[in-house]
């Protein structure tokens, strides 16, 4: 057996095998109310259709200013409820487990009037407008929109929820020093925001259900935080009730003297760092799309799952196709057996 297809539990997540279908945004809610659509539907259960082990709903926003676009996702409405939990049902019914990624883009939301953030910092671009700074009462009431959608979250019968720290939006923009400039709490200590986020979060969710959180490990920008502020924010997110760590880099702005390696691979090692350090399940992600990279990374115990992004775009059925390409006992659905 592959140890890319054995099984990997945490808490009550249990999963058939070590594949994590990456979120990804889609940019598709025509209706632009926050709801997902047909196109959402057919998107997420072809890809447990194709055998992915968990798969993670794309990046979803817990106010309507809070998205990158006026196309995201969001959970800021118990309206959202019912059109989640159709898409969760159908996973369900393919044998994979489904998770959400909540959020809030900040400085990054393109299309709010007035974008807000930690600080009056624009991101670097012409789409970009300055953000307002968020007041201290602004910021706690912000950490309760993120517990009210993980309540709805756990309504619609997601399986596990991820919370977006990473790529530069807002629960990253508060722990770097590079966009939070603050004098209260909230700049005092950079990772005091996730903290409370997460600890509202866990307040929603089931006492097994697991909870995840995507992570930066290195900022490129001049003068952005390197590893060993990652791997300090990841042990205040792990005592304050991450289960999982999800590994990825960058987001926050454009690359100085630091470089993002782009080949295959290069953001494992962050992932095996973060792992070493605090002893906590990790994924990796970014380019892992060869099937025996993908493979080697969990049999080497560089992580405990990895995520598929651009690969899983490319072909729903990737991890027909690994177990194919690995040997492994295929489990295709009968009415595609005929095809292997």
């Amino acid at each position: 057996m592959a140890h890319l297809f054995t099984p990997f539990t945490v808490g009550s997540l249990a999963l058939k095998n070590r594949i994590v279908m990456a979120p990804m945004c889609q940019y598709s809610v025509t209706a632009k109310d926050g709801k997902p659509n047909d196109w959402h539907y057919t998107h997420y259960t072809s890809r447990a259709i194709g055998g992915a082990g968990l798969v993670i709903i794309e990046m979803t926003d817990v106010e309507p200013d809070g998205r990158i676009s006026d196309f995201d996702l969001g959970l800021w409405s118990d309206d959202h409820i019912a059109p989640f939990a159709r898409i969760v049902d159908a996973c369900h019914g393919y044998g994979a487990k489904i998770g959400v990624q909540i959020a809030h883009a900040g400085r990054k939301a393109e299309d709010a009037a007035t974008p807000v953030a930690p600080s009056a910092i624009a991101f670097e671009g012409p789409q970009y407008k300055l953000p307002r700074e968020l007041s201290t009462d602004e910021v706690k009431r912000m950490v309760e929109r993120f517990g009210q959608a993980a309540k709805r979250a756990v309504a619609a019968g997601f399986d596990t929820i991820e919370l977006h720290g990473a790529h530069g939006y807002l629960i990253h923009q508060f722990q770097s020093p590079v966009t939070n400039r603050r004098s209260d709490e909230y700049g005092q200590d950079l990772a005091r925001f996730g903290v409370e986020v997460i600890q509202a979060v866990k307040s929603e969710m089931p006492s097994d259900m697991p909870l995840l959180i995507r992570v930066s490990a290195v900022e490129y920008v001049d003068g952005g935080y390197g590893i060993d502020h990652a791997i300090e924010l990841c042990r205040r997110y792990r005592e304050a009730g991450v289960d999982v760590v999800h590994v990825s880099s960058g987001g926050e702005g454009r690359p100085g003297k630091r470089k993002p390696g782009n080949y295959p691979g290069y953001q494992v090692p962050f992932a095996r760092q973060i792992k070493e350090a605090l002893g906590v399940p990790v994924i990796a992600v970014g380019m892992l799309d060869e099937y025996a990279l993908a493979e080697s990374v969990v049999a080497s115990g560089d992580a405990d799952l990895v995520a598929i992004g651009r690969g899983l775009l490319r072909d729903p059925y990737w991890p027909i196709h690994a177990a194919q390409a690995l040997g492994v006992e295929l489990n295709v659905p009968k009415q595609y057996a005929r095809a292997f």
